[in-house]
């Protein structure tokens, strides 16, 4: 029997990949109903976003293969980089410095228990 796999890719999002990771590595490995808890009580930013793209997750499966999120666990989560943006601020003594304004790729895989 063929298992069932949902895949959610969410990119370009505007924090940086150590933050981010600081959240998957909370939920990685869960069942999707305990990580929206573990969500709901970490206070960093990127909770909101992984949020969303669990959800997302959840609608395709419900969609595609007839399951609810109480059957879905979080089976691979990955935080990348992705291209950053530069930016240059001015220094003592003339110079210009840059600002590398860093990005994330969140790549989610949802199995079915």
């Amino acid at each position: 029997m063929e298992e069932k796999i949902v895949k959610v890719k969410v990119k370009n999002i505007a924090q940086s990949p150590l933050k981010l990771r600081l959240v998957a590595d909370t939920i990685r490995g869960k069942s999707v109903d305990q990580a929206l808890e573990n969500l709901e009580l970490i206070r960093i930013k990127g909770t909101k976003t992984m949020k969303k793209a669990i959800m997302s997750g959840v609608a395709n499966a419900r969609e595609a293969h007839g399951v609810g999120q109480e059957d879905l666990v979080i089976s691979e989560l990955m935080v990348n980089e992705a291209p950053m943006f530069k930016r240059t601020r001015f220094q003592a003594k003339g110079r210009v410095s840059t600002i590398f304004k860093r990005r994330s790729h969140i790549n989610l895989e949802l199995k079915v228990k």
